[in-house]
């Protein structure tokens, strides 16, 4: 990846900024966006945080700095406002792991089942679901329905992780993210002879022999509460590169290590989503200056999408 120089960052930086304030845009960058795109965000966060600035939001434009579900979920929640998605072919390889068709299948082989989707999900496979979810709630999520049996979609390690903290049985999509998947004991092993004195806090989509060695299991903006609370000093991060921005940022008198910069499959650094990569400053001033690509979804899909998320909206916070 090419990286900017830090002229063509300022300047490109001061045209969004302006480009916002004649939109009447909000942005929104998620955890693992590039530094310089999650700098000027008004609002950066995990897909929780992000859903709830989604309908907070007090603009006419929401700019979606991630991929195409994220975008999909602030259309749903916002059908009155115009949401932009700056990088118009990132998706998201766990979301397209599941579709209605295969969806409806598992619904026929476990009937009244209800289906918990991870926010990793099409709008339309959200709108065939009972409810969503994220790597933040997914155990209260589960913890909320009135069933003793729960389908959780679509990724694997997620479901087995809230498997942990819940008397429900847990019939699991056999998905999973591309880059947490990829996270193994040897990587954790090695990372903590390196920095014996780190602790080690991963993100719950990667395999469970992996989240049996973490000090902390949580989403990403667990990881940044649990970061500044922590009396520690340096932490070993098992998530996308993307949040150690903001864990730089937040804790200037703290040492951040990302767990392996071994190579992906992908040709780039293992714990690098190269879908949330695509976004650039420059494709978000394009974006705003040519008002595209604007993310919608249909009403009939966006109605029942629409009640699967407020219905995790609606589970009281901690």
């Amino acid at each position: 990846m090419n990286e900017p120089s830090a002229q063509v960052i300022e300047e490109l930086s001061h045209k969004v900024l302006a480009l916002k304030k004649k939109r009447n845009a909000v942005i929104l960058a998620h955890n693992y966006q590039v530094d310089e795109v999650q700098e000027i965000a008004d609002y950066t966060g995990d897909s929780l945080e992000l859903s709830r600035r989604a309908v907070d939001a007090d603009a006419e434009v929401i700019v979606f700095c991630g991929v195409h579900f994220m975008a999909e979920s602030a259309a749903i929640l916002n059908p009155g406002k115009t949401v932009l998605l700056p990088a118009w072919y990132a998706g998201c390889p766990m979301a397209d792991m599941v579709t209605v068709e295969k969806l409806r299948r598992m619904k026929e082989q476990h009937p009244g089942v209800p289906v918990a989707a991870y926010v990793n999900t099409s709008a339309a496979v959200k709108a065939e679901s009972d409810i969503c979810c994220t790597s933040a709630n997914v155990v209260n999520v589960i913890n909320s329905l009135d069933s003793d049996r729960v389908i959780c979609i679509p990724d694997k390690n997620l479901a087995a992780y809230a498997r942990q903290f819940t008397s429900k049985e847990i019939i699991a999509w056999k998905g999973f993210c591309i880059v947490h998947n990829l996270v193994t004991v040897e990587m954790v092993k090695k990372a903590r002879t390196e920095h014996p004195d780190a602790l080690f806090m991963a993100h719950p989509e990667c395999p469970m022999d992996v989240l049996k060695l973490a000090d902390h299991v949580t989403s990403t903006s667990g990881m940044l509460r649990y970061a500044g609370k922590s009396p520690a000093r340096e932490f070993i991060i098992g998530t996308e590169r993307g949040l150690l921005y903001n864990l730089r940022k937040q804790n200037p008198g703290k040492r951040f290590y990302i767990l392996s910069d071994d190579p992906a499959p992908w040709d780039l650094p293992i714990l690098t989503c190269q879908n949330m990569k695509r976004t650039t400053l420059e494709l978000v001033a394009r974006s705003l200056e040519t008002m595209e690509t604007v993310i919608t979804v249909p009403e009939e899909i966006r109605v029942r999408a629409k009640a699967a998320l407020d219905r995790m909206l609606a589970i009281p916070r901690e």
